[in-house]
């Protein structure tokens, strides 16, 4: 009777990396995690799940359903959710820990998340996905704190190769949104969040201006049929909010604004434009209140990093903000924190990133011709490890030479040794060059035992 078979797949929206693929995640990550310490940002890991009240609901999209966008299950009597960004579990954390943290706290995380929202097959928006935070929390100088990471995404993209033409910081306020909403005679703080991711989305080209008048109206309807629930905002109400977002400078939001909840973040936008002046990134900022960020605990200064290539509109890259209430919720009172957040496999996708160099640790392969010989290999396989040198032996005997070498150009092995009777007589070793060209006359050389270390690396000096 024939067994029934496993289909091997993976669920949409999750993916396997291996190879180049991987070995470039791991090196942008490297990049990210460098700056951070850098900055002097110091590193913090928080379990994949949280107890889900812990958590929070500032990210569903659904008001009526506040953990739909979420992962969770149940722990025996108590309900966890897997942690979908890193701010609420160090907002956790640090109520826990406060009194052991120095009274400025800035953390760095890299870890994976993961989100049950709609996914795109450009595998830019996945459901699990890796994300690098940088945070500062507590009693700082609002406007040096959120310099320091305006300075940080810059210096990161920078370091990741991309130009200074080739990416802008765009920065908001949620105070003056704020002040402004409640000019619009709103209170209820689930239309408030309506309004807020709303306006987050007008830069999105499958969405634009006539999707964001849907969302603050009763509904949109995208391409595939789905529901959004809107802001249920009156006509006057949303042509109000969309004259609201062409505010393109400070002049003409302070001449437009006089909400006195306005008025303290148009100052607090002042000062920081004046620290970043300090910096070498001023003229990568750009003030736009399209860009207010969707979660609801963000209460103060945004920021949403855009890279400037072709069909990459809207599409953030590292985003943030400042936040109070996040740790309020724990303690019951207001502790500042802010930060920033970068999606690592958005910056994977970035066409300019494909480009990016990627040493792939390419390791020598030590040859078997002979099981008799098993000690003498395992003896040069131990030679070069403990030289620092990537080294594996071949672990199928009964497989001939033409077999190992076919095996080690499709491994991507870098150097084949290759050892018989002969060599072990002559006391020599014979290196066969894997990624030298056919024909090459140094493709294969012999040398001496006692020379093996310096000529395989005077090779893969040679080979990069």
């Amino acid at each position: 009777m024939k067994k029934d078979k496993l289909v091997a797949r993976l669920p949409k929206g999750w993916v396997d990396r291996w190879g180049t693929s991987l070995a470039r995640k791991k090196k942008i990550i490297k990049i990210i995690e460098d700056n951070f310490i850098n900055f002097g940002f110091s590193a913090l890991e928080t379990p994949f799940a949280e107890i889900s009240e812990n958590i929070g609901s500032f990210l569903a999209s659904d008001p009526n359903n506040p953990m739909s966008d979420v992962y969770s299950f149940e722990d025996g009597k108590e309900r966890l959710t897997i942690k979908y960004d890193n701010s609420a579990p160090l907002a956790r954390f640090y109520a826990e820990q406060f009194r052991e943290l120095p009274s400025i706290y800035k953390r760095y995380q890299i870890g994976t998340v993961a989100r049950n929202e709609k996914f795109d097959s450009k595998k830019i928006k996945l459901k699990s996905f890796t994300q690098a935070d940088a945070d500062i929390v507590g009693n700082v100088n609002k406007s040096q704190a959120n310099s320091e990471l305006i300075n940080l995404i810059g210096d990161t993209l920078f370091n990741l190769g991309f130009g200074s033409s080739q990416f802008k910081i765009c920065i908001s306020n949620r105070k003056i949104i704020e002040g402004f909403i409640n000019d619009l005679k709103i209170s209820d703080e689930k239309q408030k969040m309506g309004i807020y991711r709303a306006i987050d989305k007008i830069g999105n080209p499958n969405i634009g201006k006539s999707g964001v008048r849907d969302l603050l109206g009763e509904k949109r309807v995208d391409k595939s049929g789905a529901v959004q629930i809107g802001a249920n905002l009156s006509k006057s109400q949303i042509d109000e909010v969309m004259n609201f977002i062409e505010f393109k400078n400070l002049k003409e939001i302070k001449s437009n604004l006089k909400n006195s909840l306005s008025k303290e973040g148009i100052l607090e936008m002042e000062k920081l434009l004046e620290i970043v002046s300090l910096g070498k990134y001023e003229k990568q900022v750009k003030l736009t209140l399209e860009k207010c960020r969707g979660l609801f605990y963000y209460d103060g200064w945004t920021v949403e990093t855009e890279l400037n290539f072709e069909n990459w509109e809207g599409i953030s890259t590292c985003s943030g903000g400042e936040y109070s209430s996040l740790i309020s919720r724990f303690k019951g009172v207001d502790v500042p924190g802010v930060g920033i957040s970068f999606g690592v496999e958005r910056l994977m996708a970035a066409s300019e990133l494909n480009k990016m160099k990627v040493d792939e640790p390419k390791p020598i392969l030590i040859c078997v011709m002979e099981e008799k010989f098993l000690p003498k290999y395992y003896e040069i396989l131990e030679d070069l490890r403990s030289n620092n040198i990537n080294s594996e032996i071949f672990l199928d005997p009964s497989k001939n030479m033409s077999k190992q070498l076919t095996f080690g150009s499709k491994r991507g092995n870098s150097i084949a040794v290759i050892c018989g009777s002969n060599e072990f007589k002559d006391n020599t070793v014979t290196l066969k060059n894997l990624l030298a060209n056919k024909g090459d006359e140094k493709q294969q050389i012999t040398v001496a035992r006692d020379n093996l270390i310096n000529e395989i690396k005077k090779i893969i000096s040679n080979n990069k």
